[in-house]
């Protein structure tokens, strides 16, 4: 099975926290999205460019990954609809350029999308070549009910996660209480799969810091680590809330302490039953604080 990291396409941490899309053809955006501190860059062939700069967009990405990119920061360039006319000239501009880290896959319904990308990929790269980490967009009832196939549709699928808006357009959806069990869907599939938890879907308003923080909470208690953003001044409110408490970090370094110095189930002084599956919990939130420097 794959590490975190190479799940995750970088090698600044593990499995990242924030990821920060920017429109492709505004390179001027994309610079800045670079040293903004998020884990990992998306940059964005599809909704965020107007029909008459696509090809603009896919020259300028190409050129930002025909080297290596500079420092820490892993970039993923989410493609045009795979059931579209422009993906496979994507895929053609992309293939095997050493600044790739990932390909983001919109409108994924099942894994004949998955093995549609790969083919292309292929194609273009040479039917050897090892194609970069896949991370598939469920935007559709069909797409939910597919993940865990989805999931599992080939070693190069590294990670799922929802694109809400469509999604809401898709179901008739009117609230939040509507994507619940699409969300849980999502995370269990990815669990069953072996890969790391989804990131959740962007929040739209770059103001609400408060109602992004909120929603962040939710999304960590559902299941979810990290978050897409599409504004830098949303990156700080998702690490915070992605990243455990003191009072998390304290009991979590607790119970591992006692379960090393007393293997096998025992119950802590504040009645707090301790199991193997309550260890590993705990040394995954020792695991995410330890990382917490990186995103001050």
């Amino acid at each position: 099975m794959s590490t975190d990291l190479e799940r995750a396409g970088t090698d600044r941490i593990g499995t990242p926290l924030t990821w920060l899309y920017a429109p492709g053809d505004r390179p001027d955006v994309v610079a800045k999205a670079l040293v903004s501190g998020a884990d990992v860059v998306l940059v964005d062939l599809e909704d965020a460019v107007p029909p008459a700069r696509k090809e603009y967009a896919r020259a300028a990405t190409a050129e930002l990954l025909a080297a290596p990119v500079p420092g820490p920061v892993a970039v993923h360039v989410r493609i045009n609809a795979l059931d579209g006319p422009l993906f496979a000239a994507d895929l053609a501009a992309l293939a095997g350029l050493p600044g790739l880290g990932g390909l983001r896959l919109p409108k994924v319904a099942g894994p004949g999308d998955v093995a549609a990308v790969l083919a292309a990929y292929r194609r273009a790269a040479g039917p050897d070549a090892a194609a970069p980490g896949l991370y598939a967009l469920l935007e559709s009832a069909l797409g939910v009910e597919n993940a865990f196939a989805i999931a599992t549709a080939d070693p190069a699928v590294r990670g799922l996660a929802l694109g809400e808006a469509d999604l809401r357009a898709d179901l008739g959806i009117t609230d939040e209480e509507g994507l619940a069990w699409p969300r849980v869907r999502a995370v269990v599939a990815a669990r069953a799969a072996g890969l790391a938890p989804p990131a959740q879907s962007v929040y739209p308003d770059v103001r609400d810091l408060d109602g992004l923080g909120a929603s962040c909470r939710r999304g960590r208690a559902l299941g979810f680590l990290g978050r897409a953003a599409i504004h830098p001044r949303q990156l700080p409110v998702i690490a915070r809330a992605y990243l455990p408490s003191p009072r998390e970090v304290d009991a979590a370094r607790e119970t591992v302490e006692a379960a090393a110095a007393t293997p096998g189930a025992l119950a802590l002084p504040d009645g707090r039953f301790v199991d193997p599956a309550v260890v590993a919990g705990a040394r995954r939130i020792l695991a995410l604080a330890s990382r917490a420097e990186a995103y001050r």
